[in-house]
């Protein structure tokens, strides 16, 4: 069942992540890494205002988040100052102590959500590659064997 099988991932993702973000704008392309919190099933994280990446995805708000096998698709959205945020100051205190005292509290920092679109990992099930993907919007869960 797909809800099974997506809240498996979530869980298995885990609470947090150092990912790759990479967002655009009018043709500009950039990354960079980002302290991120997963809480269910959507992805958190703070930023300066005065960064190019706020200029990006307050012009475009579609992003990629990336960790080791797995990328995510989605858009985001600002959510205001993180401190307004209680489950997400809790979660990120916890997770990165040091960047929560240095940055969390800062007059310019926002915090913004990524809502996941499609999600695609790789795998290796019995020593095969696989490629497990989550289409969201159409509730569609996959895993197939990679051949060449």
């Amino acid at each position: 069942m797909w809800e099974d099988e997506y809240a498996a991932f979530w869980r298995e993702l885990g609470p947090g992540w150092h990912m790759a973000l990479a967002t655009s704008l009018d043709g500009e392309v950039t990354a960079r890494m980002m302290s991120v919190v997963q809480l269910g099933g959507r992805l958190y994280f703070q930023t300066d205002r005065r960064f190019r990446k706020y200029a990006q995805l307050a012009g475009n708000p579609r992003a990629a988040l990336c960790a080791e096998n797995t990328q995510i698709l989605g858009r985001c959205r600002e959510l205001g100052h993180p401190r307004e945020h209680s489950e997400f100051c809790r979660a990120y205190r916890e997770l990165y102590p040091g960047s929560f005292g240095r940055y969390t509290q800062l007059e310019d920092e926002r915090l913004f959500v990524l809502e996941p679109e499609f999600v695609e990992r790789w795998l290796y099930i019995g020593g095969r590659p696989h490629v497990e993907t989550f289409d969201v919007g159409a509730r569609r869960h996959e895993i197939r064997e990679y051949r060449l």
